[in-house]
């Protein structure tokens, strides 16, 4: 099972957004410490998220980096992606890992410790949690659980914990305190100026 980045870059395909000119310019600074999920809009067709994903695997091979696929799991096995990563509205976790198979990479989505447990003993090899803080990438999201959220999640489980929902470089430390392997963004990247300056303090926040 490949090693895992601490920072995940979700794709952003919604209107305005260029996902593979914010991955081109990450992948350069990043490297094997980037993952990067494969992440379409409701109404893509499974063509537009597998011709997606298939470029973003060919990206990352040159430096290392893991690309996974969210939802869509039979897409993360068209193009060989190294996993795939399941919310609480797509298939259960033990369903996923079977799909995919025991030696990929499978994230799982849980905000409180009962889910989380439950998601790592149905074959959850990292957790998605949160959001941590108020976010406008996607609708429908419950309450922020912030910081303490996160820790107590991460006090429950053996698995890696990466944060998400409204991250930023500022934000990194006290969720790196509380637990937090890593962090999953959106916004911080896609609507970066620079992204790959972006990239590189994310980085430097991740690692102090």
């Amino acid at each position: 099972m490949p090693s895992l980045g601490r920072l995940h870059l979700i794709t952003d395909t919604r209107p305005g957004r260029d996902p593979l000119a914010v991955l081109r310019a990450a992948l350069p600074v990043a490297r094997d410490d980037l993952v990067v999920q494969v992440r379409v809009t409701d109404d893509a067709t499974d063509r537009e998220a597998y011709d997606l994903a298939c470029r973003v695997v060919g990206a990352c091979l040159p430096y290392g980096a893991c690309c996974l696929v969210n939802d869509r799991l039979h897409v993360a096995l068209a193009v060989g992606a190294a996993g795939g990563h399941v919310g609480a509205d797509d298939l259960p976790v033990a369903a996923a890992r079977r799909v995919l198979g025991a030696g990929a990479v499978l994230g799982a989505t849980a905000r409180e410790p009962g889910a989380a447990r439950a998601a790592v003993d149905a074959g959850a090899t990292y957790l998605g949690v949160g959001p941590c803080h108020a976010t406008t990438t996607k609708s429908g999201l419950p309450a922020p659980i912030g910081p303490d959220g996160v820790r107590a999640v991460a006090g429950s489980v053996t698995v890696p914990v990466i944060a998400i929902g409204g991250v930023t470089a500022g934000s990194v430390p006290a969720l790196r305190a509380a637990g937090a392997y890593g962090v999953a963004v959106v916004g911080a990247l896609s609507a970066a100026a620079d992204p790959a300056r972006a990239t590189a303090e994310l980085l430097r926040a991740l690692t102090c």
